[in-house]
């Protein structure tokens, strides 16, 4: 055997053996790529019935630079070291060391050509000959199937090769004989022994082959036995399942007709996890989350039979909800508190906790129960339809703070991060109403829907407000309207960070600071706000806390932008420990629960459960009084939950309709149009005298471009100097004081310890006597 026979046998023998897999392959091969570079080194991969080449090994992970399809690929072979492959007009000419590598690489592709043409025509054959039902049931029968067929098919392949090399084999040995001279049976003695090394490899390629095919066959036999006993089981269980469910369908048809129940021994609904027939035999939505009764032989029920049950509107993750009518609970509730029952006396169904009134999106405003001082803009200017590369822009921004890159006015909307801040405001009437309440339970669930209210403006707002100047500030003086005035102030700038004062005659203080962290990922945006949110009602003093959760815009780069709300907040009530958690639910293509949900549950300070919270944070939220609670229900990932029996929902909150002409609009609410309608007597650092927000509004964009600019730097210029007289100061050896806000002053916490900027007071007074001398110049 010559020596470029016994390296190429080297390094080729292990292609074939391999794990039955013949038809994959890996290696150097060198490409014809032009008449001035010739022949070039190239890493080819063969797998799939494609066959892929990369300049390095290190490509695969990223660059592919080219790929053939050899189901319709044409395989020729040129002299003794060269395959032509040739589809769709393009061809790949490759040169191999030796006959006997060349051989194996054509080999290869013939099986992996072969497997490619028959797995075509399984998937035409297969597509619309079985419902859509079974196919799902069927498919990894099918698949199986496929697999031993195509291992078949290798195997008459590999006869085919062994055959074929045989003949040439038998050939060369017949020329052996008749051979005379000496250097002519060197020859073909060497001739003998290529075909002997190309015989040995197939044969070897096709015993792996029939190897594995028996150890495939007896693996998926024992699978197909676990298989049928599995599905025997099943079926058994479906069967009482089906069984019990009848049962209770009789059951609930008698209390409908008010006629009384039959007794049975146990009456369940299953979980849906069981089998997917049950959502669509009961006609439910929750797959996993069903509401169960259970009367145990020879104890008291814990419940009537005649109570209906039903699926909560959307499940929480934690817990399971079940509605009871609240006629049939003060009959039957024998083991409810004495304060739970007389709650449920007062739950009226027909009374709404917080409802909107009837009136169009027009004229919102006019039918408030609060007369106007003043007639607000109800339009802006439409939004201009400008274009702009957002790629080119943002392709250098990837990994880095928000705030920190320069962005044009295009992506922006014509607010500040200040006055967005202020649209927290959006529904004060639900604060309003916490205020009147006198049960801390249910002042917690109008605090809670306050807090997921504030999500309900961002569903379409997608646009970036303007990054607030160090010192700016915004007012919303709605004293005489709505009883509320609210003071912001841009604090910090790197880290940007704003502080939030709210007074409110109707009994309640809110205030916050709250720092914006933002990365921008390449395809989605994350931006999480950090800092405590804290409101205090003047009555009773109940004093609450809790945090914004991770907002995401998604499809930065390519496809329509998009935004959603993900995390939890705990709200805490530091007086008389109440807490309730929301969990907001993030988007997921394979969840069946609606889009942008929240659930959570309000507790006293031992854990009670007192109300149940669920909706969406952009349309509506309710809650329901729990009546009961126990610790029967199972999920489907075999975690035991809690099942709150609670009293029909009420409407908390629902979202207030957009203006008409949103979309033009930058899909602002009847709060945020107003938000930069020009007042007068405000500071002289008010975001609605920013000059570039202004022109932004009014559609002179490239004029606001440049006005952008001009303000940055000089902030920017700003801050130099301030840096500078700092150094200076500490030459010198003095003190030099920080920037320090002109509104608020940094205060440790009392309760959490936290220091925080609060509102130190003096702007309102300041307003009054016209006096804004302490106010920097940053216009």
């Amino acid at each position: 055997m010559s020596e470029a026979t016994r390296e190429a046998v080297s390094s080729a023998g292990p292609a074939l053996p391999q794990a039955a897999n013949a038809d994959t392959r890996r290696g150097w091969l060198h490409k014809w790529t032009n008449y001035l570079k010739g022949y070039q080194r190239r890493w080819f991969v063969l797998s799939n019935g494609l066959l892929s080449y990369y300049r390095t090994q290190a490509e695969m992970a990223h660059t592919c630079r080219g790929t053939i399809n050899l189901a319709t690929a044409h395989i020729d072979v040129e002299d003794a070291c060269i395959i032509v492959l040739s589809d769709s007009g393009r061809t790949y000419y490759l040169k191999l060391s030796s006959e006997v590598e060349r051989q194996c690489w054509v080999t290869a592709l013939e099986l992996a050509k072969s497997k490619a043409i028959r797995m075509r025509s399984n998937q035409s054959d297969d597509s619309g000959d079985e419902e859509p039902t079974s196919q799902s049931d069927k498919s990894e029968l099918y698949t199986t199937l496929r697999t031993l067929a195509s291992k078949l098919d290798d195997l008459s392949q590999c006869n085919d090769l062994i055959a074929k090399h045989g003949a040439a084999l038998q050939r060369s040995l017949s020329e052996l004989e008749t051979l005379k001279l000496p250097a002519e049976s060197g020859e073909k003695i060497k001739a003998v022994t290529e075909r002997a090394t190309l015989f040995r490899i197939t044969s070897n390629a096709m015993i792996n082959a029939c190897r594995d095919f028996l150890e495939l066959a007896e693996t998926h036999s024992r699978k197909w036995q676990r298989a049928l006993q599995y599905e025997r089981e099943q079926r058994l269980r479906l069967e009482e399942t089906i069984e019990q469910l009848a049962k209770q369908h009789n059951s609930l048809e008698r209390a409908c007709r008010g006629a009384p129940a039959l007794p049975s021994s146990s009456t369940e609904l299953s979980n849906a996890s069981k089998g997917s027939w049950t959502d669509s035999w009961l006609g439910k939505r929750s797959h996993c989350l069903k509401a169960r009764t259970r009367l145990v032989k020879g104890e008291t029920s814990d419940e009537d039979e005649e109570t209906e049950y039903f699926d909560a509107m959307e499940s929480a993750p934690d817990f399971i909800t079940v509605t009871t009518d609240p006629a049939e609970h003060r009959r039957t509730g024998s083991n409810v508190s004495a304060t739970s029952s007389e709650q449920t006396e007062t739950w009226n169904l027909d009374s709404q906790g917080f409802e909107l009134p009837h009136h169009a999106s027009s004229s919102a405003s006019a039918s408030r129960s609060v007369k106007l001082n003043r007639k607000r803009r109800t339009h802006i200017p439409e939004k201009p339809n400008y274009s702009l590369n957002l790629w080119s822009i943002m392709k250098n921004c990837i990994g880095k703070e928000l705030s920190k890159i320069p962005m044009p006015v295009n992506f922006n909307e014509p607010l500040s991060m200040l006055q967005r801040l202020t649209e927290d405001l959006e529904y004060h009437e639900l604060l309003d109403k916490a205020a009147q309440c006198e049960n801390p339970a249910e002042q917690m669930c109008y605090v809670a829907a306050f807090s997921v209210s504030s999500y309900s403006t961002t569903i379409h707002r997608t646009a970036k407000p303007f990054n607030p100047l160090l010192g700016e500030t915004f007012e919303l003086d709605r004293l005489v309207e709505s009883g509320f005035r609210s003071l912001c102030e841009q604090v910090s700038h790197h880290p940007p960070a704003a502080a939030h004062h709210v007074y409110s005659k109707c009994g309640w203080t809110l205030w916050q600071e709250i720092t914006i962290a933002s990365k921008f990922r390449g395809k989605y945006l994350s931006i999480m706000p950090l800092g405590a949110i804290h409101l205090q009602f003047h009555s009773g003093r109940n004093h609450y806390m809790w945090r914004k959760v991770t907002s995401t815009v998604h499809n930065i780069i390519v496809g329509k932008l998009w935004i959603d709300q993900s995390g939890d907040i705990d709200i805490i009530n530091f007086k008389t420990k109440d807490k309730c958690q929301l969990k907001f639910s993030p988007y997921s293509y394979f969840s069946r629960d609606c889009a942008r949900k929240v659930t959570g549950v309000v507790t006293d300070r031992e854990g009670k459960a007192n109300y149940i919270l669920s909706g969406t944070w952009d349309e509506k939220m309710e809650f329901a009084k729990v009546v009961q609670s126990s610790q029967d229900g199972t999920s489907c990932e075999g975690k035991q939950k809690t099942v709150y029996q609670t009293l029909p929902p009420k409407v908390l909150w629902r979202k207030y309709p957009l203006p008409d002409n949103a979309e033009n609009m930058y899909y602002f609410s009847e709060l945020a149009l107003t938000l930069n309608e020009k007042e007068s007597m405000t500071a002289p650092t008010d975001s609605r005298l920013r000059p570039d927000q202004r022109l932004m509004e009014n559609g002179d964009w490239e004029e606001a471009n440049v006005e952008k600019q001009r303000l940055e730097e000089k902030q920017r210029a700003t801050r130099r100097l301030r840096e500078a007289e700092a150094v200076k100061a500490l030459e010198e050896g003095r003190d030099c004081d920080a920037y320090k806000p002109v509104w608020f002053q940094k205060k440790e916490d009392p309760i959490t310890g936290e220091e925080m900027y609060v509102y130190k007071g003096g702007y309102w007074e300041s307003k009054e006597a016209q006096d804004w001398n302490l106010c920097p110049d940053i216009y």
